[in-house]
């Protein structure tokens, strides 16, 4: 009689065990996704700025030419293409961020960050489409005559729980600018979802949220903290952390506050990067955060793609996620010159790369 008992009691243990192990985040197989651990999702594109995994479980790419792209993840087909007719590409300029409203699956809302001609000046601008019947139509615009240059255009975009939209901002080729509230290039940019102004920014009906940026071209937010990469000049790429009414230093300081800088950034309350290049630059670009279980090593770390330096970046943050603990390098010169990073809800990371002549492309890493 102790045999059944003994069956009936290790079969409870099994259930018990797989029932908690089914709570557990894992990176399951897919049936339908192919299984190559690192593929090509997508080639023959022109210069991608932004690739982000949309509300509706598909990448959706804009290129620097105009044109906005719904792409299938796991066929790479393109399921819908909309051209922007206003963009003008000039240099690192043309149509560049983007980023979906939360409630994207019913209202549709889709805002774009862009450069165009206005009077005959480059300038740069953020509009609000919507997304309907497979076109994007409606556009609105959110915020306008903001300096454009052919390089340091910044341009990404992010929507925090509060439903509030960034924007960050080059300083156009005018680094002087840069430290100057009362112009829009060099900064992040806080505004309501519908362009307003936020009564707590720190400039009365102002968007200006922070100062002293010279081209952050890679903005993210995780655990409540903004996170952008921006580019140096000859030394000093910096990954900073956005905190309001504060002044990043561009152009008199460069990364972090040392020598004859340290003056300047007592009187002017600099906030320091938590992570720069020292002497090179990498022209550091897209930025997002991985705490995923699919591969296991980047939990917990920011993603850096590089420009010049052709690679992906792991940059493992604290437990506090305010300071950077160690840094890894993947992939370098695999894929020429790395544009932007997305991670999907299963934890496969995408990025793009940034190279033109038709060749560039999106690749997808799942361990």
């Amino acid at each position: 009689m102790k045999y059944p008992f003994i069956i009936s009691l290790l079969l409870s243990v099994f259930i018990i065990a797989a029932a908690c192990d089914k709570n557990k985040v894992k990176a399951t197989p897919d049936p339908n996704w192919p299984s190559d651990s690192i593929r090509t999702v997508k080639s023959g594109l022109e210069y991608p700025w932004e690739i982000l995994w949309g509300k509706d479980d598909h990448i959706w790419m804009t290129e620097r030419g105009g044109r906005i792209s719904k792409l299938d993840p796991i066929s790479g087909n393109s399921l819908f293409t909309y051209q922007v007719n206003d963009v003008f590409s000039q240099g690192e300029g043309g149509l560049l961020g983007m980023v979906m409203h939360p409630d994207f699956l019913n209202n549709g809302y889709l805002y774009v960050s862009y450069n165009y001609l206005k009077n005959g000046n480059y300038t740069h601008k953020v509009v609000r489409l919507q997304y309907a019947n497979n076109t994007l139509s409606s556009p609105l615009l959110i915020i306008d005559n903001i300096p454009a240059s052919s390089i340091h255009n910044g341009s990404r975009l992010w929507i925090t729980a509060d439903n509030k939209l960034l924007i960050t901002t080059g300083d156009a080729a005018n680094d002087v600018a840069a430290q100057d509230p009362n112009q829009l290039n060099g900064k992040v940019l806080r505004v309501n979802l519908d362009g307003s102004i936020p009564a707590d920014n720190p400039f009365p009906n102002n968007p200006v949220w922070t100062w002293g940026h010279r081209n952050p071209q890679g903005l993210v937010v995780a655990n409540n903290i903004i996170y952008t990469s921006e580019h140096g000049p000859t030394i000093e790429d910096e990954v900073n952390i956005i905190e309001r009414n504060r002044n990043y230093g561009w152009p008199d300081v460069n990364g972090p506050c040392n020598g004859t800088e340290s003056s300047f950034c007592t009187t002017h309350n600099v906030k320091e990067p938590i992570w720069s290049t020292g002497s090179v630059t990498l022209a550091t670009s897209g930025l997002d955060y991985y705490n995923h279980d699919r591969i296991p090593n980047w939990k917990n770390s920011l993603l850096l793609a590089t420009l010049k330096d052709a690679t992906l970046y792991q940059l493992k943050l604290s437990a506090d996620g305010r300071s950077v603990i160690s840094t890894t390098k993947f992939f370098q010169g695999k894929w020429g010159r790395l544009r932007d990073i997305c991670v999907s809800p299963a934890g496969r990371v995408y990025i793009c790369t940034s190279n033109g002549g038709n060749n560039d492309k999106i690749i997808e890493i799942t361990k």
